[in-house]
This record gives C-alpha cells, structure tokens and sequence, in this order.
C-alpha cells in the first residue's frame, strides 16, 4: 500500500470463486484477495453446506486494494467484464444461488458508485444489459478453506481451470493490460 493511502476493502461474487480470486490476483493495486462465503444464515459454513445450496451463501472474494492505484469504479468495470452480470444465479455450467452475481458494499460511496455504473450498463445504448447483480450492504465474511486459496496459482492443469478458469484470466488480460501488476 502507499504510504498515505489507506487501503480500502471490497467483496465481490460472481460465480465460483476460484474464477473471481485468479482475476483480481492480477491487477495493480490489490493487496490481497481471500476467498469466502457471504450472504447466508449459517455461521461459519464449510464448503460443502454452501455447495449443497441450503446455507444461503454466495461464493465471493473479499479484495484489499489500495485507491490510489486502483480505484473501486475501476474494479467493478473489470468485475461486469469478467463474468455474466445478467444471468440469475449461474456462471457457465455453475448453477445455484451461491453462484450468484453480487456486489456487497462496505461503504455508501461504494454503494453509490456500483448504482451508477449498474444504471450505466442497464442503460447503455449500444448494449444494454439487464442486470441481475445484488447490492447489498456487506455482510460477516467467512474466510473459505485454505485449499480453496489461491486456488488457480497453485493448480493452473486442473481440469476446471483450464476450461474455465484460465479464459477469464486471458479475457482479463487482453481487456484490461493497463491496470495488470507486473507478474
């Protein structure tokens, strides 16, 4: 972080969150992406209680960023590029309401700056799209299970990060080289 520039937190689900970690791992300015589990009624879940679907839970990950790198707007513009902002409770062929597209808020000008750029999308004139992403206010985070970390880093020929994974990590880097770290 910089020196002057306190770091800022955001919590974000957009599917399995393998796929959401790998992406935000890649951009200047994070500091750290934890995988978890928020949204649902049972303390503490365990993996396989959120993926049975009954605990209420999403999948997300929780970013510590440093603002002066990149900013909040910044990250939800790669967030609505990086997975389907307009289908309920899927991504790809993972289906159920952990797979959800939601955008958990920690502050009000978090909350006001994911309005507008969801306002933006839906009312695009090229392309609108029909937005189904929660906005919420940020609920208790659950960290997930260590081998859940960094999950894509440490297991790049598993079978489900080279078919899915791995896409959104080239579709990430060819949209938004910019605001890549030096990896």
């Amino acid at each position: 972080m910089s020196a002057t520039t306190t770091p800022e937190v955001a919590t974000l689900g957009g599917g399995c969150f393998w796929c959401v970690e790998a992406v935000f791992e890649l951009i200047r300015g994070v500091h750290s992406v934890e995988s978890g589990y928020a949204g649902g009624k049972v303390p503490d879940p365990s993996y396989q209680q959120v993926c049975g679907g009954a605990t209420g839970h999403a999948e997300v990950v929780k970013i510590t960023f440093d603002p002066a790198v990149v900013s909040f707007h910044e990250l939800l513009v790669v967030f609505f590029s990086t997975h389907d902002p307009t289908t309920l409770n899927r991504q790809g062929a993972d289906v159920g309401t952990q797979y959800r597209s939601v955008i958990y808020y920690h502050t009000e000008e978090q909350k006001r700056i994911a309005e507008n750029l969801i306002q933006e999308l839906k009312t695009d004139a090229e392309r609108p799209l029909k937005i189904v992403t929660e906005l919420t206010a940020v609920p208790t985070f659950y960290k997930a299970e260590e081998y859940h970390q960094h999950y894509f880093q440490n297991h790049p020929e598993q079978g489900y990060c080279q078919a899915v994974v791995g896409p959104k990590v080239v579709k990430l880097k060819k949209l938004f080289a910019q605001i890549l770290a030096k990896v």
